[in-house]
C-alpha cells in the first residue's frame, strides 16, 4: 500500500514537473516573439509614429509576453492629448492601439510654450506647435503652470467659468479665436473678424445657444455681437450687431 502511495506521488511529481518545463517553454517562445505591426485608431492629435515610439520604445515592449502582462498589470503609460487607451492583440505579431482622446478646450501661453488644458482644466500638454481650433484664454494672471496640474487660477470662481464656457463652446461646436477676460471678468469672444461681448457669466449657455443661432447670419461680416443682455425670460427678443468701418 505504502509502496503504491510512493508511486502516485512520484507520478504526480513527474506529471508537475512536465507541466512547469511546458509553461517555461511556452513563455519563452511568447517572449521571443515580437511585435512587428502596430496599428493606431481614433486618433487625431497625437500621430500614429509618435504613439507607437511612447508605447514600444524598444524590443522589450515589442516581446509579445511582456506586452500582455505590461497592458494587464501595470498602468498605462502617458500620452499627450490621450485620456485612455487599449491594446487589442489582432495576432501574435500584430497590436491594435484604439486610442480614447481627451476633449482639448483651450489653451494659455506660458514662458512661450502653449499650455493646453481639457474640459477638466488640467493642463494635458506643452508644446511650441499651435493647433486649429483650440482657443486661447487671455486676461487673465496664473501662478506657475505645471503639466498634468488644474489651471492655477487664484478665484475657484473664474476657474469654473473657464471651464463652463468651454465647455458650452465644445458642445455648440462653435470654434473661437480668443477667450479674453477684461474688467471684472466680463468676456469677450473672438472669432475672425467678430468680436461677441457676453458680459459676466450668467446664462452662459443660453448666450452660448443664442450666438450658434446667430453666427451664420453674421458670415463674412466683421464687427461686434452684443449678448451681455441676454434675459432668459425674454429668448425671442433681438441682439446688437455693430458692423466695423
Amino acid at each position: 500500500m505504502a509502496e503504491t502511495r510512493g508511486k502516485g506521488k512520484r507520478k504526480i511529481k513527474k506529471w508537475l514537473v512536465l507541466a512547469a518545463v511546458l509553461i517555461l517553454l511556452f513563455a519563452a517562445a511568447g517572449f521571443s516573439i515580437q511585435i512587428t505591426e502596430v496599428t493606431v485608431t481614433g486618433n487625431s492629435r497625437c500621430d500614429s509614429e509618435e504613439i507607437t515610439r511612447i508605447l514600444f520604445p524598444t524590443a522589450k515592449e515589442r516581446s509579445l509576453i511582456y506586452c500582455y502582462l505590461s497592458d494587464r498589470l501595470k498602468d498605462h503609460k502617458k500620452i499627450p492629448y490621450v485620456e485612455d487607451y487599449d491594446l487589442v492583440f489582432e495576432s501574435p505579431t500584430h497590436v491594435e492601439v484604439i486610442v480614447y482622446e481627451k476633449s482639448i478646450v483651450g489653451y494659455l501661453r506660458y514662458m512661450s510654450s502653449y499650455m493646453y488644458f481639457d474640459k477638466d482644466g488640467i493642463i494635458v500638454d506643452s508644446t511650441n506647435e499651435k493647433l486649429a481650433g483650440v482657443p486661447e484664454v487671455t486676461g487673465l494672471e496664473f501662478g506657475h503652470i505645471a503639466l498634468y496640474a488644474p489651471l492655477p487660477v487664484a478665484d475657484p470662481k473664474v476657474f469654473d467659468e473657464i471651464l463652463s464656457l468651454t465647455q458650452a463652446l465644445y458642445d455648440y461646436d462653435i470654434q473661437v479665436d480668443e477667450i479674453r477676460f477684461g474688467a471684472r471678468n466680463q468676456v469677450t469672444l473672438k472669432i475672425g473678424e467678430i468680436d461677441v461681448e457676453l458680459g459676466d457669466s450668467s446664462s452662459m449657455n443660453g448666450k452660448i445657444s443664442v450666438l450658434h443661432d446667430t453666427l451664420p447670419v453674421l458670415q463674412g461680416q466683421a464687427g461686434t455681437l452684443y449678448l451681455d443682455s441676454y434675459d432668459e425670460a425674454n429668448t425671442s427678443r433681438t441682439y446688437t450687431f455693430k458692423k466695423r468701418s
